[in-house]
């Protein structure tokens, strides 16, 4: 599957603007509180996120529309990897320093380019494959030291889960992007957002007979505007999917690192470690090499497009 996308300077702009959005909704997540099970915040993340949802598609006129679904098989597909997904990523982010967190997180980019190659056909050359696997060096040095406490016991071994989560978070990420990658084909990117609000929120309340807490007004609070942010920051990164590849996008996932370190120690306290800094830096650059690679293939083609465009 080969698609041509018109735009890929704008789904670059989407995808930035996404991220920065999904960072002001993990701080909330963490201001609300360590405690809260993931399936609660899931819920709170999914059900408020459909406000700023409808309201956009009401205002652009929308809203009826985005409920017809050709594919309906596609967008539950779609809602449960995004719903577990989402529980897993969130009870990492509960349990982990913000910037550790955020980090980790980096190897959903990594596991995009992946999928891209393997499932939509994607060509990935050589040049980001080395990439890819520097990259995930990287996440390795950056969880390491989590995943040997598991044998120390309290906080830290739940930390040591909680960098597990964040990464098998980052592979249902990847193929959560691959099934919206399909559904933008047929479905409009109202219909992708909508749907899978809707169905993240009704899989995520069935969690509730597993112990949902009577929160306080503030983490309450931080719970609902986490999830306005969530469906604004959803509308963006479902629409930068439509203007260009997964695997040109999914490097500038690395725009949060800088900000993502400044909330973490400002707000939080959050102190990087060596290692974290060392893996970051690596996987980071991994990212970057992407981004130069791909700027120069497009360079490149273009000049051949001119080259063997017919002169009048």
């Amino acid at each position: 599957m080969h698609s041509v996308f018109r735009s890929p300077t704008r789904g670059i702009a989407l995808k930035v603007s996404s991220v920065v959005v999904f960072l002001a909704m993990q701080t909330f997540i963490k201001l609300a509180g360590p405690d809260i099970p993931p399936g609660q915040v899931t819920f709170c993340r999914s059900f408020f996120a459909l406000f700023p949802i409808m309201a956009y598609l009401a205002y652009i006129g929308q809203l009826r529309a985005a409920f017809y679904t050709a594919n309906p098989v596609g967008h539950l597909k779609r809602g449960t990897i995004g719903i577990l997904s989402m529980a897993f990523g969130f009870y990492g982010l509960l349990h982990l320093p913000l910037p550790e967190a955020i980090a980790l997180g980096y190897a959903l980019p990594l596991v995009a380019v992946i999928f891209a190659a393997v499932f939509l056909g994607e060509t990935v050359r050589i040049y980001r494959w080395s990439a890819v696997l520097v990259g995930m060096a990287g996440v390795v040095i950056i969880s390491w030291p989590k995943l040997t406490l598991f044998r120390e016991g309290g906080m830290e071994a739940e930390q040591a889960v909680g960098a597990l989560c964040v990464l098998f978070s980052a592979v249902l990420g990847g193929m959560a992007m691959i099934q919206v990658r399909r559904l933008v084909e047929e479905e409009k990117t109202a219909t992708i957002v909508l749907y899978f609000s809707l169905t993240a929120s009704v899989f995520s309340l069935a969690s509730l007979p597993f112990g949902w807490l009577v929160l306080p007004w503030p983490s309450a609070l931080y719970l609902i505007a986490a999830g306005f942010c969530g469906g604004v920051a959803q509308i963006l990164l479902t629409e930068s999917y439509r203007h260009a590849d997964v695997s040109t996008i999914a490097p500038f996932e690395y725009t949060s690192i800088l900000l993502g370190g400044i909330v973490g120690y400002f707000i939080f306290g959050d102190v990087p470690s060596v290692t974290m800094l060392i893996g970051t830096v690596i996987v980071v650059a991994a990212g970057i090499f992407i981004i130069y690679r791909e700027h120069q293939l497009g360079i490149e083609q273009r000049e051949a497009r001119k080259a063997t465009t017919p002169q009048a």
